[in-house]
């Protein structure tokens, strides 16, 4: 729990949130991003992958959450997000 949000998977020491979700997220799209930029005001770097992503493309998945691992931590704002959600989940 990061007050007053639930994040399916985090990691304090990393200030790293990842999302996943399934496509009625897609019509909760504002909502989304109101959280995201909220947890980025917190130090917090948001990764949001659709479930379809997670279950037939792990390697990317992976790749992309080690991509931000080795960001530097955010400091205002919230970056540029790598791939993850916004593709269509066909």
């Amino acid at each position: 729990v990061i007050e007053p949000y639930y994040a399916d998977f985090a990691c304090a020491a990393a200030r790293l949130i990842i999302e996943v979700d399934g496509s009625q997220h897609d019509a909760d799209r504002a909502k989304d991003e109101a959280r995201s930029r909220f947890l980025a005001t917190r130090g917090y770097r948001v990764l949001g992958f659709w479930n379809r992503e997670v279950l037939t493309d792990l390697d990317s998945v992976q790749r992309q959450i080690l991509a931000a691992l080795t960001l530097p931590p955010l400091r205002g704002g919230p970056l540029p997000l790598p791939g993850g959600r916004g593709e269509d989940e066909g």
